[in-house]
């Protein structure tokens, strides 16, 4: 067993936080102050902690039910843990039911009361994992960007907001970024995602490319998974170059975090490519190098 998930078992909060070493985007990178690096960890532990809920990736034993009020009879209704941890969450903005429960709330507590961060974002995350339990398929790219904007563009806007930094241009750009990132880790994990009985390849896309979900169930993929895999993984790379200006506006060491975020999925959508877009044997990862290489470009407004 590694520490991580020993950690898990017996520590939900340092297990949940350990998992920011496996995001394709820097969580918290050490350039930043220390009371920024601070903040952005409790918001990462609450959005790592509420997708954990929504995938029944919980750790073994039923600590954070437990620590939610959540009975042993219902500590595996994800829907019945997202109410709780709602509940829990509300806790944080009101005080009306007293401190937070869980520790990860405990710890966002001070960020939100020191950022005067609002409430609809972290709502916004819940009400995701919310919509994974009865909605596992699209329809339309339309129907997808939704969800998105519900699963991933409240991150982009918590950072914006710890940093201080929010603009409505900024916050448009931070959307199309987020929503590309979430298009990315859609795209590397389809086989995962088959697994739980979801599919976030948009059905009509589906149908164009003569795609069956069948397809999408074998080892390697066919020309047609592999064209409807590049096709979606172009539309990602748009919505970051639409992004990217966001890079630009700002300076110092959020310049560099931004970068970052923006590097972190060219760098996923080139080991995609490297991969001759075949994602069903796994999750095409880029290295170190490639993502290194995205930063300087991300910084110097190429690509």
């Amino acid at each position: 067993m590694t520490a991580p998930a020993a950690a898990r078992i017996g520590d939900p909060e340092r297990g949940t936080l350990a998992k920011a070493a496996d995001e394709n985007f820097p969580v918290a990178p050490f350039f930043l102050p220390r009371a920024w690096r601070d903040d952005l960890m409790a918001v990462y532990g609450f959005a790592r902690l509420v997708d954990d809920i929504g995938d029944g990736d919980l750790a073994p034993g039923g600590a954070d039910a437990r620590l939610l009020g959540v009975s042993a009879t219902a500590a595996e209704d994800r829907l019945v843990l997202l109410d709780a941890f709602e509940a829990d969450l509300r806790r944080v903005f009101d005080g009306s039911g007293g401190p937070p429960r869980h520790p990860l709330l405990r710890r966002l507590q001070p960020t939100v009361r020191r950022r005067a961060l609002a409430p609809e974002p972290f709502l916004g995350l819940i009400a995701a994992n919310r919509q994974d339990q009865l909605v596992t398929r699209y329809e339309t790219y339309d129907d997808l960007l939704a969800y998105c904007e519900l699963s991933a563009n409240p991150v982009g806007r918590l950072v914006l907001a710890v940093t201080g930094s929010a603009t409505p241009e900024r916050i448009r750009r931070s959307d199309a970024i987020c929503t590309a990132l979430q298009i990315v880790e859609h795209l590397q994990d389809v086989s995962e995602d088959l697994g739980r009985d979801r599919v976030y390849l948009p059905a009509a896309d589906m149908k164009r490319f003569h795609v069956k979900e069948s397809d999408l169930a074998t080892n390697t993929a066919g020309a047609s998974v592999r064209a409807l895999v590049a096709f979606e993984a172009e539309r990602a790379r748009d919505l970051l170059n639409e992004g990217a200006p966001l890079v630009g506006s700002v300076h110092g060491r959020l310049r560099l975090l931004l970068a970052g975020f923006v590097a972190g999925g060219r760098a996923a959508i080139q080991a995609i490519a490297a991969a001759g877009f075949d994602v069903l044997p796994g999750p095409p990862k880029p290295g170190r190098l490639r993502l290194l290489r995205e930063v300087g470009v991300t910084l110097r407004g190429e690509g």
